[in-house]
């Protein structure tokens, strides 16, 4: 078993475990200092790409990133999101997550689903890829966005998909805006980790878009909660910049090259 993983599993019942979204190396050396997991996450494609769902997200832009994010990550664990429609079927998934571990080298990737992915689940184990789970609210399916929870239906089905994906041998499970005591009840049944968003904090650990986090993206959702404006200071600065460029302030004679 890859250690950073079971390092992972380790945190089970006794300490939080830190996880956010990072799509290239600048961010990705930052988060690595302070983070546990970090998740290339097909979030981007909204983030980055101002696309309307992250149907729309390729399999060529996530690898892209991912290489990318893996210069700046060196402790944490580094886990890539399969995209929409990149593992349809067995041998669709095997292939697709094989080229994502070979040209990333990330650690593991994460799929979205409970039962109707378990048999992808297992041949990608089988096979020595390492998956994180994906429950709640699916982005790359959803229609409407709702908490998940609220009805019976919804509880039964997600406690036992949640032990099915167990089961079939992921290491961890995201999930997205669960009700607060189905989280709960997810979170203590059980042995792997379970990683929240707006899933509350009875979660294993949080996960979170960094840019939202940041201050850098307009997000409105109820879970998120803004630590920083960078948008503000990036302003501030560019600001600062055009005003000296203007009066002929920078660059100095020291941000020059003279000969002598």
């Amino acid at each position: 078993m890859n250690k950073k993983i079971k390092r992972i599993l380790d945190k089970k019942n006794k300490s939080k475990i830190i996880c956010l979204t990072a799509y290239s190396k600048n961010i990705a050396a930052i988060l690595d200092k302070h983070c546990d997991l970090i998740l290339v996450g097909d979030s981007l494609g909204s983030v980055l790409y101002d696309f309307k769902s992250t149907k729309e997200v390729s399999l060529d832009t996530m690898i892209n990133h991912s290489k990318s994010v893996r210069f700046g990550v060196k402790r944490s664990l580094m886990v890539v999101d399969m995209p929409y429609n990149t593992y349809r079927n067995n041998k669709e998934a095997l292939r697709n997550a094989k080229l994502v571990m070979k040209k990333t080298k990330c650690d593991a990737v994460k799929l979205e689903g409970g039962k109707k992915i378990i048999s992808i689940v297992r041949t990608l184990i089988k096979n020595k890829i390492p998956v994180m789970g994906h429950l709640g609210i699916l982005p790359q399916t959803e229609k409407k966005f709702f908490f998940k929870g609220k009805k019976i239906f919804e509880i039964n089905k997600l406690l036992k998909d949640s032990k099915l994906l167990e089961k079939a041998g992921i290491f961890s499970i995201v999930l997205e805006c669960v009700e607060t005591k189905l989280a709960k009840k997810i979170t203590e049944q059980l042995k792997i980790p379970t990683i929240g968003i707006g899933s509350s904090a009875y979660c294993d650990g949080q996960v979170l878009v960094t840019d939202d986090l940041i201050g850098l993206g307009k997000s409105k959702f109820r879970f998120v909660k803004k630590y920083a404006n960078i948008n503000q200071i990036i302003n501030s600065a560019v600001k600062k910049y055009k005003v000296e460029v203007l009066k002929k302030k920078f660059p100095k004679s020291k941000h020059s090259f003279v000969t002598r």
